[in-house]
């Protein structure tokens, strides 16, 4: 047993002078500690300790966790490049912070047919290479300490079947379908979505865009076949010529997370009212191309969350006052503190319907942060369009909600009745005597 712990301080000192100190510290508690316990008190000691599952993306190469099980592959024989035989096993972990998954080789995947669902390990591992989605064990143990973990396989963690599944959702949003090269050198089309359900949202890549070229985003569909993409994070799917996708009537609802569940990692479906607009800034990206990025902020009651707007997302023209819906958006700890939701591909931004109607609306011209407003001293709208500050206009045009999308726009007479009055109602607003 104290070799187990050992692994994670092997490159500091000798597996002699790691059970001399175990011992020793057993001793110091008066027989009080269990082997397993001292020995992580000196790993501790040491300088090693102990990740959540959010931290497994760490720069450490060497990482020591507890998680419960979710799911679990059995072990499978498959042919190595120089011929021998091996064998793989797979684990889906989790802890109160997220999920993982624990790949074990060799002799070690036999270690899942004395497991089951619902065990609490001790994992022991590193990531291979740059893929921080998965940890290659190399020791694991059953643990006898408590796990908070609600996540659930086929749920909201993505389990590791991959058999193919029927689903009914709604296709929340799809990017516009773009070609790929084989490796054979040919061309293709494939096209991304977002499609969502009771458990939440996921991503689907579609082979054959032509599956759903003619449906609209917002639509139920019913999609057969579509097969689990475990190599993605979170919930993922593939569909192709194989599988068929068509409308359908079944009741589906995506839920949506309130602003104060979100944490610093993990992907969420949320809605608000927007508090704050920056204008969006122009930069290069990577491969040279230019792209846009845009910081808004958005609240539900007393909570409010930083969301940054991503490529042609920062062009679309949001405003305080809006209400916004954000679909499968990724979430990070803020350069500057707090917490930011990522808006980019992959994620879907929605402003939802708002009923409207014509107006014709007088008054003065008033700029926000952000955004421009019109005023009559008793009534506000927002309004589009660069309309003059500190102007009297009178605008006719169609209400959406609390924005007036402007068709006509003209100087407003300055009639010496509707000035007193405007007056009087604004020194009303402020509560104080209106002027003589």
């Amino acid at each position: 047993m104290v070799l187990f712990h050992y692994a994670l301080v092997d490159d500091l000192i000798t597996p002699e002078e790691f059970e001399r100190r175990v011992e020793e510290k057993i001793d110091e508690c008066g027989d009080l500690l269990d082997e397993p316990t001292a020995a992580m008190l000196v790993v501790g000691a040491l300088g090693r300790q102990h990740v959540k599952i959010r931290a497994l993306s760490g720069k450490s190469s060497l990482f020591c966790f507890f998680a419960r099980v979710i799911d679990k592959t059995e072990p499978r024989e498959f042919d190595r490049r120089d011929g021998e035989k091996g064998w793989v096993a797979t684990l889906l972990v989790g802890d109160e912070t997220g999920t993982t998954r624990v790949v074990l080789w060799d002799e070690r995947a036999g270690a899942v047919l004395e497991i089951a669902i619902g065990d609490v390990l001790e994992v022991i591992g590193r990531h291979p290479g740059k893929n921080m989605r998965e940890i290659y064990a190399l020791a694991l143990r059953k643990a006898s300490c408590e796990i908070t973990c609600t996540a659930t396989a086929g749920g909201n963690a993505a389990g590791l079947s991959t058999e193919p599944v029927d689903l009914d959702v709604i296709l929340v949003g799809m990017d516009a379908p773009r070609t790929f090269t084989r490796r054979d050198g040919t061309t293709g089309e494939m096209m991304e979505c977002v499609i969502g359900d009771a458990e939440g949202t996921a991503r689907v890549v579609a082979w054959v865009p032509d599956l759903l070229r003619d449906i609209p985003a917002g639509s139920t569909i019913h999609i057969t076949g579509a097969k689990p993409d475990r190599r993605s994070e979170g919930r993922a799917y593939c569909i192709d010529e194989t599988c068929t996708v068509s409308r359908s009537d079944t009741l589906v609802t995506i839920p949506f997370a309130a602003l104060a569940s979100v944490s610093d990692t993990g992907t969420y479906s949320v809605r608000g009212e927007v508090k704050a607009v920056q204008e969006p800034r122009s930069f290069t990206s990577r491969d040279g191309t230019a792209s846009w990025v845009r910081n808004i902020r958005i609240g539900d009651g007393d909570e409010e969350l930083k969301v940054v707007l991503w490529g042609e997302k920062a062009l679309v023209p949001v405003l305080p006052g809006d209400r916004v819906e954000i679909f499968h958006a990724a979430a990070k700890p803020g350069r500057f503190g707090g917490i930011e939701l990522g808006v980019g591909r992959g994620s879907v931004l929605r402003i939802p319907h708002e009923e409207s109607r014509a107006i014709t609306f007088t008054g003065t011209i008033i700029p926000g942060n952000g955004c421009t407003f019109i005023d009559d001293g008793t009534e506000r709208f927002l309004v589009t369009g660069d309309l003059p500050a500190g102007h009297d206009v009178r605008i006719t045009g169609v209400l959406c909600g609390s924005r007036i999308i402007p068709e006509v726009v003209e100087p407003a007479d300055k009639d010496p009745d509707q000035v007193a009055a405007r007056l009087a109602a604004l020194a009303a607003r402020l509560d104080t005597p209106a002027p003589p």
